[in-house]
C-alpha cells in the first residue's frame, strides 16, 4: 500500500526549477532537503560569499552561479528559496513574486506586519505559492499535539505556555541593529512560538497583549538596541491565557530550553527539546500525574517545511489563502514591541 501512495505521489509531481538565494548553513540545509526529495532541481545560486557558494555548489555542480537576485530570476525558475538577512527577505520576496516565481524564505517574512502583509499582498496579485520556515509545525510532536487539541481531546484549551532560551546570541552583528532584524530574540526566536499557539489553536484573536523586554537584564529603552530577553502574555479572543517567553544568552545549563505546554479541562500537552538538544524533542499527552508518549526522537524535521512548499509548488499549487496566518503572527509580534515601548 505504501508503495502504491509513493508511486501516485510520484506521477502527481512534476520536477521544479529552483534558484537559491543566500547558501549559508541554513540556506544550506534547506537546498540540501529539497534535493534529496528528487522532485527539484537547483538552477541557479546566488551568495556574495565564495565560501559559501563553493559549499553550496557541492550540493548542487550543475547550477549556474548568479551574481544576485535579478540574475537568479533570469534563469526561468519556478520558484525560489531565500535565506538572506531579514532586512532583505520582504522587499526580495516581493520582486520574486511579482516576476512570477513562488517563495520559500527564512523566518521572519518581514520586520514588521506592513512588510509582511506587503509580501502576501504579492503573492496574491501574482497567483504565486508563498512559504516561511515555520519550522517547528512540521515536528511530529507538535502535530500530534495540534491533533489532540483540534479533535477535542484536551476538552476546552484554556492556556499554554511556550518557551525558546538560547545559550548563545546570534553571530552577526546585524542582528543586533533593530533597523536591520527588526528586533531581538521576540522576532528571531519567539516567532516560532507565536505561530505554534496560534496555529494550534486556529488562529483565533489576540484580545489583549502584555509585555517586558530586557536587554542585559534592564528594561529596554528607546535606542537602537535590541531586546536580548522576552516575555509577553496574551489573552485569546477565546478567553485563553497564553505565556511567551524568549531569550538569547540565557544562563540556561544547557544549550536551549524549548517547550510548549497546552493546558486543557480534560487533559493537557507537552512538548520539549531533549537534553539542552536544539533538534531532539519529545512530545506527551498529559492527564493527571499520568502521561502518554507522543513523539520521540530521532527525527529528521528541519527541511520538512521547505519540503512541504516544494511539493505543493510540484502539484501546481497558486496563491494559498492561509499566508494571512504570516500576517497574524506579524501582527502580534508588532504589538507585544509596541506594548513594551509604552511602559520603557
Amino acid at each position: 500500500m505504501d508503495e502504491l501512495v509513493s508511486a501516485q505521489t510520484a506521477t502527481a509531481l512534476k520536477q521544479v526549477k529552483l534558484g537559491f538565494l543566500g547558501v549559508g548553513w541554513i540556506g544550506r540545509q534547506r537546498m540540501k532537503a529539497v534535493l534529496d526529495s528528487g522532485f527539484a532541481e537547483a538552477v541557479a545560486i546566488a551568495d556574495p560569499s565564495t565560501e559559501m557558494m563553493r559549499e553550496a555548489c557541492a550540493l548542487a555542480p550543475d547550477a549556474v552561479i548568479a551574481a544576485d537576485l535579478e540574475e537568479l530570476l533570469d534563469q526561468q525558475l519556478d520558484g525560489i528559496v531565500i535565506a538572506t538577512p531579514s532586512a532583505s527577505h520582504a522587499a526580495q520576496s516581493i520582486r520574486a513574486l511579482e516576476a512570477g516565481v513562488a517563495v520559500f524564505c527564512q523566518k521572519p517574512l518581514g520586520r514588521t506586519a506592513s512588510e509582511v502583509r506587503a509580501v502576501v499582498d504579492a503573492s496574491r496579485a501574482a497567483n504565486r505559492l508563498l512559504g516561511v520556515d515555520l519550522s517547528y509545525r512540521h515536528t511530529e510532536g507538535m502535530r500530534q499535539i495540534r491533533e489532540l487539541i483540534r479533535s477535542g481531546a484536551l476538552g476546552k484549551v484554556f492556556a499554554a505556555d511556550l518557551t525558546f532560551h538560547n545559550a548563545y546570541g546570534p553571530d552577526k552583528a546585524w542582528f543586533y541593529d533593530k533597523t536591520l532584524s527588526g528586533g531581538g530574540c521576540l522576532i528571531d526566536l519567539g516567532v516560532h512560538l507565536i505561530d505554534l499557539v496560534l496555529w494550534c489553536l486556529d488562529f483565533p484573536s489576540v484580545a489583549t497583549v502584555t509585555s517586558e523586554l530586557r536587554a542585559g537584564g534592564n528594561r529596554l529603552g528607546e535606542s537602537r538596541t535590541v531586546e536580548d530577553f522576552a516575555a509577553a502574555t496574551l489573552t485569546l479572543s477565546g478567553g485563553q491565557v497564553v505565556r511567551v517567553t524568549s531569550s538569547w544568552r540565557l544562563q540556561a545549563g544547557c544549550d536551549a530550553v524549548i517547550g510548549a505546554d497546552f493546558f486543557g479541562t480534560e487533559g493537557g500537552a507537552s512538548f520539549r527539546n531533549v537534553d539542552g538538544s536544539f533538534y531532539d524533542f519529545t512530545a506527551a499527552k498529559l492527564s493527571g500525574t499520568s502521561r502518554q508518549t507522543l513523539a520521540e526522537p530521532p527525527e529528521e524535521w528541519g527541511g520538512r517545511a521547505a519540503v512541504d512548499w516544494m511539493r505543493r509548488l510540484a502539484r501546481g499549487q497558486r496563491h494559498d489563502p492561509a499566508a494571512q496566518e504570516f500576517v497574524a503572527v506579524a501582527e502580534v509580534i508588532d504589538r507585544i514591541y509596541q506594548q513594551a515601548d509604552t511602559i520603557s
